[in-house]
This record gives structure tokens, C-alpha cells and sequence, in this order.
């Protein structure tokens, strides 16, 4: 995008803005907009106060260029370094404001669904994923968010064939949306005892918690079978028919939860995963339409795609997607240096939706 197409964008953005601020002054003239005009003067304002304070940039800049060429020696020096100083500040406060301008995704303020299955490798990527939830509990705890196990799948020894958690916080699905995909693991089973060094891998797909207005599901499109929960070995965990298996007919997708005693909170949280799947499908099929070529497959959620190995006897941690490689497994695990990629990777991606953009 030119210097003058960008400007003349973003004094349309200005102008919009004080539009509303007049249109809001009177809100009985408003009726049944206010809220839809409030809310898109909110979600206007952190980005016109960034138009507004670049603005104020140039314009000093445009002073001192001034005063730098002209004076005397003394005043000339003294504008000379605040307008080295203001060149440095300048690229970060444009880049600031080409970023706001990118299309949100409308998903990134949403709860999370956060699904992990085991992959090859046998106990050994049923225990892998059973630490992956681990991870993601704790950096779930150090952001604040609520997590609560949905449905898991026991394998007897501490591992998890899959497990379901819902996340619900502030910006969850922005953050965790770069995990779908395939995490691998090397390191030495606590079974080996020839101390060989295993690989295999868990599966994570993160979707955005869609709510019955986002998904409407007719009951005619379900086939709902109930039964008898069960722990691992086929130990009886309830005495009644409480587990729920709904089946979406025209999708073929199915989901099943037996963590809870009562049927109906069953039936409840495998709606939510199911509106959950369902609006992640629509996500994709509309992203798809979009056909964007796309080089990086960064966020694209492809859950065949392996996207991070967890190297224990190295310490390592390496994501393929942008090449970057943490020598503190131990903090990625914990939660602690999580935040290094995810930062990583909204960067990438951002760069590459900037690059689109011009």
C-alpha cells in the first residue's frame, strides 16, 4: 500500500471516528444503532489515537528538519539529535497502525475447546500427551484463565489417549491458536531399560468455543445414544446410563463425554464441543473460499502438519514453523516459556498478513 493511499485511509479512519463521537452525543436520535455505533466507535479509538500520535510525529519531524538547516550551530545540533532519535521511534509507530489495520480475526476474543490425542508411539505418546495437558494447565494458570477437563481417556499408567478441556479467559483462542498441529517428542522411555531414545507424538487442535447463536443445531440432525461410563480397564465409574454420544448426521461427527454423573451436564458440555467442531469447519471452508496463498503455514491449524519436537536429552525445544530453537525444555514445559513461541509466531504471521496487505 503507497504512502498516499495508507494516508488518505487512515484520515477516512479519523473522520468516521469523530462521526460517531457526534452521533453519540445524542444517543435518542440513535434508537436501535447506539449499541452497534458504541461498539464500533470503541473498537475505532486505541487505533485513532495511534493515527493521532504518529501524526504528531511527522509533524515534529517536519519542524526539526527544519530547524536542523537553519540557526544557529548550537540550535542546529540540538535539532539534529531529537530528529535522529524521532527516526528511530517513527517505523515503530507506522508499523503500530499498519498492524491495527489488519483484519481481526474475529475468533481471537473467544474460550478455547483444546483437544489432544495420542499419535504414534504407543504408552509412550499417550504419557507425552498427558504432559502436553500438564503445559497447558499451567500456562493456562500463569495467564489467569480457568481450565476444566472436559472428557479424558485414561490409559491405566498416567497417560492419555485423548483428553478435552475447556479454557475460558481473556484473548484464549488469540493465544493458543498456533498449537493445533502435530507435537513430536524424543527422549528415553521410563520403560526403556536400554536407555534408547524414542520418537512419537500427540496430536493438539485448539478451536474457538462457538455459542448456539454462532451454530444452530437441529435436534433432527442428532442421534443421541446414552450409556454406561467406564474408567480405564472397563472399571464401572457410575452405576447409570450418565455417558452421552451425540452423533451430528450430516457432518458425521461425533463426540462423546462421560466425566460428569448427571446425563444432562454430559449432553451439555458434547453440544458445546460439537458447536465447537462444527464452527471451526465453517472457519476453515471459509478461509478455504478465501483461497489466500498463503507460503507459511502458520496458524493454519493443519492438525497433519508436525509443528514442534520436544528433544529431552538435548534440552531443546524447536517450532519448524518459523526455526526457532529454546534451550530450556524444562520453562517450556512449565508453561513458563510457552509465551516465547506464541510471541514468535503472532509476529510471523502478522508479518506475513502485512506483506499481503501491500
Amino acid at each position: 500500500m503507497s504512502a498516499g493511499v495508507m494516508d488518505a485511509k487512515l484520515d477516512r479512519l479519523v473522520r468516521r471516528h469523530a462521526e460517531l463521537a457526534d452521533a453519540l452525543a445524542d444517543p435518542g436520535r440513535l434508537g436501535g444503532e447506539f449499541a452497534r455505533l458504541s461498539k464500533e466507535y470503541s473498537d475505532l479509538s486505541p487505533l485513532v489515537a495511534k493515527i493521532e500520535e504518529l501524526k504528531k510525529a511527522r509533524a515534529e519531524r517536519e519542524e526539526l528538519v527544519a530547524l536542523a538547516g537553519e540557526g544557529d550551530p548550537e540550535m542546529r545540533t540540538l535539532a539534529a539529535n531529537e530528529l535522529q532519535a524521532l527516526d528511530k521511534r517513527l517505523p515503530g509507530l507506522e508499523r503500530e497502525v499498519q498492524l491495527s489495520l489488519l483484519p481481526k480475526d474475529e475468533a481471537d476474543e473467544r474460550n478455547a475447546i483444546l483437544e489432544l490425542r495420542a499419535g504414534t508411539g504407543g504408552e509412550e505418546a499417550a504419557l507425552f500427551a498427558a504432559d502436553l495437558l500438564r503445559m497447558y494447565q499451567r500456562y493456562a494458570a500463569l495467564h489467569g484463565w480457568r481450565f476444566e477437563v472436559m472428557d479424558v481417556s485414561e490409559t491405566g499408567i498416567g497417560g492419555f489417549k485423548e483428553a478435552i478441556v475447556s479454557i475460558t479467559g481473556r484473548n484464549v483462542f488469540e493465544r493458543l491458536k498456533f498449537e493445533s498441529g502435530v507435537h513430536r517428542v524424543q527422549r528415553v522411555p521410563a520403560t526403556e531399560a536400554s536407555g534408547r531414545i524414542h520418537t512419537s507424538a500427540a496430536t493438539v487442535a485448539v478451536l474457538p468455543e462457538a455459542e448456539e447463536v454462532d451454530i444452530h443445531i437441529d435436534d433432527k440432525d442428532l442421534r443421541i445414544d446414552v450409556f454406561r461410563s467406564s474408567g480405564p480397564g472397563g472399571q464401572s465409574v457410575n452405576t447409570t446410563d450418565s455417558a452421552v454420544r451425540i452423533t451430528h448426521l450430516p457432518s458425521g461427527i461425533v463426540v462423546q463425554q462421560q466425566d460428569e454423573k448427571s446425563q444432562h451436564k454430559n449432553k451439555a458440555k458434547a453440544l458445546k464441543v460439537l458447536r465447537a467442531r462444527l464452527y471451526e469447519r465453517e472457519r476453515e471452508a471459509a478461509a478455504a473460499a478465501r483461497a489466500q496463498a498463503r507460503k507459511s503455514q502458520v496458524g493454519s491449524g493443519d492438525r497433519s502438519e508436525r509443528i514442534r519436537t520436544y528433544n529431552f536429552p538435548q534440552g531443546r525445544v524447536t517450532d519448524h514453523r518459523i526455526n526457532m530453537t529454546l534451550y530450556k525444555i524444562d520453562k517450556v514445559m512449565s508453561g513458563e516459556a510457552l509465551d516465547d513461541f506464541i510471541e514468535a509466531l503472532i509476529a510471523d504471521d502478522q508479518a506475513a498478513r502485512l506483506a499481503e496487505a501491500e
